[in-house]
């Protein structure tokens, strides 16, 4: 198959920074912020173009952008304490037929465009990182890249660190320009997430809930899913990764619909279980008010200085109150059928670079997501919504999608 030139140029016409909320001038201050402690050199390999444009998005790595906000293929990226050099490949005259044209470090308006004041030519990358070593003991790199291993031979007795935890570091904290950009994709998502509600029918397909999360998501301009959407009806409710999304849901079930977007690179999270005819049955509503206490409680918890894991923890907040509301069928607490974590960093990746760990810290971005699932009785429950730490305590980022008991069928009434 070969795009139409008019659909490849539509493919090539975002521009090549990251538009939005984040202003060129604050990956220049990430890049500042990562020099100042850096003993060595870090290179990153943007991700390269993709082997089938026909069928694959290109995406670009989470950390380079980060550093950069650069969303063409084929780029890298070479850091000292004192320097910072953006590499780009030279124009392909054929390649850019397909997908139009991309910036090379020959245009007169590179600087502009790119926001390094220094953007030199592929070739001239290993000649350039032979100098930066010189720079210090360390080498940090993204350690699975292809790019690296063909380096090797340059690195010889060096030891390459990677670069996750340097940049995460920074990446935990979102700006208040990120935060506002995880806003927008949650918004975004709630809405597409209301519109697959309206298709939680008894009859009805799980694809067709996500048929319309899609439309509504893809309505608003965001690029796709921040990670496969997940629509379990029944017993599928409780396998906790079900992506098959194909089961007809039937009268009286739950349904776990854990779908959200990416929008601008940022990614939102959100899960919410709804119950098929309108309606919980009793000990739906039972399992649900139980998940709901623990979200509350531990979202209670979180402020700065909070520790996420571990004794005390906002974690063991929430798993003791699974154990101590209800029972299952054999008159056993609930706590072994919450078998995941409670939450991760979310931001350019769903699960972001950065530790929540030791405490929590103002500007972190992170889901809260407790679940009971008892395969059994085909009742699984998942509620999950998007935080961000400020200076007090925690706001909600994604509160305006009903997740009350009595909310939900509300909202299923209408």
């Amino acid at each position: 198959m070969v795009r139409t030139l008019a659909a490849a140029l539509a493919c090539a016409a975002a521009l090549s920074f990251a538009s939005g909320a984040i202003p060129p001038k604050e990956y220049q201050q990430r890049r500042a912020k990562l020099r100042q402690g850096l003993k060595g050199t870090l290179m990153l390999f943007g991700k390269p173009e993709p082997d089938d444009i026909d069928v694959n998005r290109f995406r670009q790595e989470t950390n380079f952008y980060y550093l950069t906000g650069w969303t063409e293929p084929d780029a890298r990226l070479l850091i000292t304490r004192d320097e910072e050099i953006l590499f780009l490949p030279h124009h392909n005259e054929r390649k850019e037929l397909y997908v139009g044209r991309h910036a090379s470090a020959e245009d007169a308006d590179v600087q502009e465009r790119t926001g390094f004041e220094k953007v030199m030519p592929l070739e001239k990358f290993e000649q350039q990182l032979r100098s930066a070593l010189d720079s210090g003991p360390d080498v940090y790199a993204v350690e699975s890249s292809r790019e690296l291993e063909r380096l090797k031979p340059l690195l010889m007795l060096r030891s390459v660190q990677p670069a996750g935890p340097l940049i995460g570091k920074l990446r935990i904290r979102k700006s208040a320009a990120e935060i506002e950009m995880l806003q927008h994709a949650a918004d975004v998502s709630m809405d597409a997430q209301r519109a697959a509600w309206k298709r939680m029918k008894a009859g009805a397909f799980e694809y067709q809930a996500q048929a319309a999360f899609t439309e509504a998501m893809m309505d608003r301009g965001c690029e796709g899913y921040a990670y496969p959407p997940i629509v379990g009806s029944g017993p599928n409710s409780t396998v906790l990764h079900y992506e098959t999304n194909r089961r007809r849901m039937d009268q009286g079930e739950v349904v776990v619909i854990d779908a959200a977007a990416e929008c601008q690179g940022y990614a939102s999270d959100i899960t919410r279980t709804i119950p098929v005819g309108g309606k919980f049955s009793a000990r739906e509503r039972e399992i649900y008010e139980i998940v709901l206490g623990a979200q509350k409680a531990a979202i209670a918890a979180i402020k700065p200085g909070a520790s996420f894991y571990g004794p005390g923890s906002v974690s063991k907040i929430a798993t003791e109150y699974i154990n101590t509301h209800g029972k299952d069928k054999h008159g056993e607490p609930l706590g072994k059928y919450f078998v995941h974590g409670l939450g991760h960093p979310v931001g350019l990746d769903v699960h972001d670079e950065g530790s929540l760990a030791p405490t929590l810290e103002e500007g972190m971005v992170l889901t809260v997501e407790p679940g009971i699932y008892i395969p059994e009785e085909s009742i699984g429950v998942r509620i999950e919504d998007v935080v961000v730490v400020t200076r007090d305590g925690a706001k909600v980022m994604t509160s305006a999608l009903p997740k009350d008991p009595d909310d939900v069928e509300r909202a299923l009434a209408e």
